[in-house]
This record gives C-alpha cells, structure tokens and sequence, in this order.
C-alpha cells in the first residue's frame, strides 16, 4: 500500500511538472515569433474629386480586414501640391492626414514629387519639402519591425525649370544613408522603400539614375537589401536583380481616379500586401475593387 501511494504521488508531481513545462512552451511559442505583414500603398492621389476619398476609404476598408502590421506609403500622398496656392495644398494634406487616420495600424509615410508645395514664386528649393514635414514628417527615416530593418528614402531633387525635380538621393542623404546601412550590419534583413525607382523596366526614363543610382544599387548589394518597394510609374513590376527583388507597387488610384493612364494603359486599383516569415518573404497585389465609372457616376 505504502508503494502504490507513493508511485502515485510521484506520478501526480511528474504530470504536474509536464504541465508547467507545457504551459511555458505556449507562453514562450510567440515571442520567437518573427512572422509579420505590411501594406505598402503607393500613389494615392488624393483629392476631394473625383471620389478619390471613397476610393481611398474603400482602400483602408479592405488593408484593416486584412489587420497587417504597419502600413509604408511611397510617396504621392495626395493628387498635386506642387503647382496649387497655399489653401489648396494645405487643404489636400489635411485631407490626406484625416482619411488615413482611418487605419487601425501604424503608418509610414513616403515623399513623392507631388507632396512638394513650390508654388510661391520666393522659396528656395531648400523649402519645397517644409508642407509635407510639418504636416506628416520627415522626408527619410528608418525604423525596426522583429528582426526587419526599415529604410524609407527621399529620391527627389528639384532642377532649374519651374516645379521640375528629377530622381536622386542628394549627398547629405548619402551619407545618411551608408551610415544607417552600417549600423544596421550585413545579418539583418532590410527592406527599403521609396518613390522614383531605382530599377524599372517599363519606365526607363523615371529612374534614380542621374549620378548615384548605380552607386545606390551596388551599395544595397553589399548588405542584406531583400526588398526595395518603388512606386511613381502607376505600374506593377517585380524584378530579381542581383539576389534584390525591386517591386513597383502599382496604385492606389490606378490612373488618378479616371481609370486608364494617358498612354491608354489600365492599372488595377490597389497596394502590395507583403507576409514576412524571418528572413523571407511573399508579395501580393491586391485589388480592393474600385470600380471608376460607377463611382463617377454616383
């Protein structure tokens, strides 16, 4: 009798034991977790025209249904501040600031060459950004998500001509750059993401390519770059260059609410939706069904 209880009671302890070691899994299961999901929106255009705040609602609507993580924005937030008076363009960033505070998840915001206010004839260059810092924040930043790195860049420059810009990284951002990129080390994964591409296929003169595009390129290629997200061309591509893939993440306005772009192409309304698993990744578009004409035609 005394060998029976006793095999029981240390068989009672031994369950105990497993259940406490089986509880600490569960518990501990999602801290190793490193499996995470973004949105990356690129080219929203928004307007009070042309329904384009329905469509960029219906935009948020499908991105909270599918609850990702964060959301990174490339640049072209709203329709066009650069060549508008001061209320009009103060006017499209409150509208941008205001809708996107429908999404239930953080926001990254990217800079585009129509978030540039240079209407007054008096600012300088220097000044052309100051309406979107003030109004949304920096122009190029990084932040970290688990085991990611997160570069967002700022490629444009202004030329000589009235409101022209073209695509590049200005020196001071360089520096940054290399800077950010070396304190980052060459094991974690990166990401980066921003307007003008660097790699494109379909549009060959939109590029990061006036001086220091290739020297951005074989600089991403001495870390572990994954992924560069580009928008600007209101098309989709997906490109593997030397072990990166380049995404051109299509648009959220498709060709500026109307539909078709002036070339006569149609761009699917819509984002990329990017599942992140460690070091890998996958990418999808998502066309979250704006339909133009009917809208148009409310």
């Amino acid at each position: 009798m005394k060998t029976t209880k006793i095999n029981r009671i240390n068989y009672l302890f031994l369950l105990a034991a497993l259940s406490v070691v089986f509880f600490a899994c569960q518990q501990k299961a999602p801290r190793n977790n490193d499996s995470f999901s973004f949105v990356f929106m690129t080219d929203i255009h928004v307007e009070p025209e042309n329904f384009a705040t329905e469509g960029l609602l219906q935009a948020i609507d499908t991105i909270n249904k599918l609850n990702p993580d964060f959301v990174i924005t490339g640049g072209d937030n709203v329709a066009d501040a650069s060549n508008q008076k001061f209320g009009r363009a103060d006017s499209l960033f409150n509208l941008y600031t205001k809708t996107m505070k429908s999404l239930k998840m953080p926001l990254h915001s990217g800079f585009g060459n129509h978030d540039t206010y240079s209407f007054i004839a008096d600012l300088k260059p220097s000044q052309y950004k100051e309406m979107f810092e003030k109004r949304i924040g920096k122009t190029y930043y990084s932040f970290s998500y688990k085991n990611w790195k997160f570069i967002v860049l700022d490629p444009i420059m202004y030329g000589k001509g009235e409101h022209s810009y073209y695509g590049q990284i200005d020196s001071l951002q360089m520096i940054w750059l290399k800077h950010e990129l070396d304190s980052i080390g060459k094991v974690s994964p990166i990401a980066v993401a921003m307007h003008v591409p660097l790699v494109s296929i379909g549009g060959e003169n939109d590029r990061v390519n006036k001086e220091n595009g290739q020297e951005i390129i074989r600089l991403f290629e001495n870390y572990n770059v994954k992924l560069v997200l580009q928008g600007h061309l209101h098309m989709y591509e997906d490109i593997l260059y030397h072990g990166i893939r380049y995404i051109t993440g299509g648009a959220v306005c498709g060709g500026w609410w109307k539909g078709l772009l002036p070339d006569g192409r149609k761009m699917e309304e819509g984002f990329l939706q990017v599942k992140v698993d460690g070091n890998n990744f996958t990418t999808e578009y998502i066309d979250y069904r704006w339909e133009v004409k009917k809208s148009i035609a409310k």
